[in-house]
C-alpha cells in the first residue's frame, strides 16, 4: 500500500469543500486581496476568512497584510504532493488490476 505524510489529509481535508476549491483556482492567476476572493460568493467575510483559515493551515495558501488589505498567495507544494500521492496510488492499482487481469486469464485457460 501506498504510504503518505499526515500533511496529505489536511490537505485533502481543504480540498473537500467546493468553497475553498473555488478560492483556490481563483489564486491561480496571482494573488488576491480577501475582498476579491470573496466576492463571486454570497457569504460574509468572516465567512470567507473561515475558509482561508482553513487553506492556510493545510499549507495551500499563505496570508499577509499589505497597509490595510490582507492578501492571499496559491502554494503549490501541498498540491504537488497530493498529485504525486495520486499518481503513485493510480500505479499502485493498474499493477494491482494486471496482476488481476493474468490471474483470470492464466484461470480461463485451464478452464477451457
Amino acid at each position: 500500500m501506498v504510504k503518505h505524510p499526515a500533511s496529505l489529509d489536511e490537505t485533502f481535508a481543504a480540498l473537500a469543500d467546493p468553497t475553498r476549491r473555488e478560492i483556490l483556482v481563483a489564486l491561480v492567476d496571482g494573488d488576491r486581496s480577501v475582498s476579491e476572493l470573496a466576492e463571486p460568493f454570497d457569504m460574509s467575510l468572516p465567512g470567507i476568512s473561515k475558509h482561508l483559515a482553513v487553506l492556510e493551515r493545510a499549507g495551500l495558501i499563505t496570508r499577509w497584510r499589505e497597509g490595510r488589505v490582507r492578501r492571499c498567495r496559491l502554494e503549490r507544494g501541498p498540491l504537488a504532493d497530493a498529485l504525486q500521492w495520486i499518481a503513485d496510488y493510480g500505479r499502485f492499482w493498474e499493477q494491482s488490476f494486471d496482476s488481476l487481469e493474468r490471474l483470470l486469464a492464466a484461470q480461463a485457460k485451464r478452464e477451457a
